[in-house]
C-alpha cells in the first residue's frame, strides 16, 4: 500500500527499532547480504475503488491518534509524480519519530537519527511501492519493500501476481490474512473494529462470517510482499522473528478499521481524500509541536 498504515506503522517499527539497538554490541558489518521475502494476503468485502478511498482515509485518521508532543508522524512530501518506471501516481515522504515508543533506556543510550524512520510511497494504485529506511543511523544498511497489487473480484488464490523469479519463489512464503477469523491479540481488540460483530447502515455489509471469503461480494485482495534486506549480519533472525509476528498483526487490524470504519468514509471522492490529507497535515505539524505524547509508548 502506498501509505504504511502510520500509527500501526509505529508500533513495528519502534520494536524493530529496540531490537536493532539492543543488539548492537553483538553487530558485526559483513558485506553479504540476506533476502527475506512475505507475501501476505488480505481479503476485504470491498471494492477496488471503495478501497483505495478507505485505505487513504483509515491512514490519516491513525496518523492523528499516534502523533503529538514531538512525536508521531511528519508528511515532508505528499504530491502527484510521474515517472518512466511505474507512471503517474501520488508520491508521499513522511519520516516517523519514534523516541517514545521505545524504552527509557534505549531512549538515553541511542545514537542520533537511530530513532527516525523513513517511508517513501509511490501509490500508482492498483500497485503501490513503499521503502522504509534509517538513513542517519543504518544508512544503506537496512530497508524494508513493500510492493503491493490490489486485485478486483479476487479471493487470493493467484499464484504469482508480483512476477516473481522461480528462484524468489522458493524464498517467498505465503500469508493469509483473514481480517474476521484470525485470533486478534486481547490489547489490540476494539468490539467497534470486530468484523464479525459490525453491520454498515450505509452498504448492510457484514457482520463478517466463517465462510465470509466464500460467499461475499464486492470481494478484492491486497498481495502485500514484504521484503527485508540486511547488510548488518547477526541480525536476520531477530528481525525475520519480528516480521512473521507483527506484520501479520499490522495487516490484520488496519484492515479491519478501513472495514469497520466504512460508514464514515463510504460514498468520499479522491478530490475529498485530498483534502482530508492536507487538513491532515496541517493538524499533525501542530499536534507534534503543542501537543502530548500520544498513541502507543514506552516507559
Amino acid at each position: 500500500c502506498g501509505h504504511l498504515y502510520s500509527a500501526c506503522m509505529l508500533t513495528l517499527l519502534s520494536e524493530k527499532a529496540s531490537q536493532i539497538l539492543t543488539s548492537e554490541a553483538k553487530r558485526v558489518r559483513k558485506s553479504g547480504v540476506n533476502m527475506l521475502i512475505r507475501e501476505f494476503r488480505v481479503v476485504l468485502p470491498l471494492s477496488l475503488e471503495e478501497y483505495q478511498v478507505g485505505q487513504l482515509y483509515s491512514v490519516a485518521e491513525a496518523s492523528k491518534n499516534e502523533t503529538g508532543g514531538g512525536e508521531g508522524v511528519e508528511v515532508v512530501t505528499n504530491e502527484p509524480f510521474e515517472n518512466e518506471e511505474m507512471g503517474k501516481g501520488q508520491y508521499t515522504h513522511k519520516i516517523y519519530h519514534l523516541a517514545s515508543k521505545v524504552p527509557r533506556l534505549i531512549r538515553v543510550l541511542a545514537p542520533k537519527g537511530s530513532l527516525e524512520v523513513h517511508e517513501k510511497a509511490w501509490n500508482c494504485y492498483p500497485y503501490c511501492k513503499t521503502v522504509i529506511t534509517n538513513p542517519d543511523y543504518m544508512k544503506d544498511g537496512f530497508h524494508i519493500t513493500i510492493e503491493t497489487w490490489h486485485i478486483e473480484n479476487d479471493r487470493g488464490e493467484q499464484v504469482n501476481v508480483h512476477k516473481l523469479s522461480k528462484e524468489l519463489l522458493e524464498k517467498r512464503e505465503v500469508i493469509h490474512v483473514d481480517i474476521a477469523n484470525d485470533p486478534v491479540d486481547a490489547k489490540d481488540y476494539n468490539k467497534e473494529w470486530d468484523p464479525t460483530k459490525f453491520h454498515s447502515e450505509k452498504t448492510g455489509r457484514g457482520p463478517l462470517g466463517p465462510d465470509w471469503k466464500k460467499t461475499t461480494t464486492p470481494i478484492m485482495c491486497c498481495y502485500k510482499q514484504v521484503t527485508c534486506e540486511f547488510k548488518w549480519w547477526g541480525l536476520q533472525g531477530q528481525v525475520e522473528s519480528r516480521i512473521q509476528k507483527v506484520y501479520p498483526r499490522l495487516f490484520r487490524n488496519f484492515h479491519r478499521q478501513v472495514f469497520c470504519w466504512i460508514d464514515e468514509w463510504y460514498g468520499m471522492t479522491m478530490d475529498d481524500i485530498r483534502r482530508i490529507e492536507a487538513d491532515t497535515k496541517a493538524k499533525l505539524d501542530e499536534q507534534r509541536r503543542e501537543g502530548e505524547v500520544r498513541g502507543t509508548s514506552e516507559q
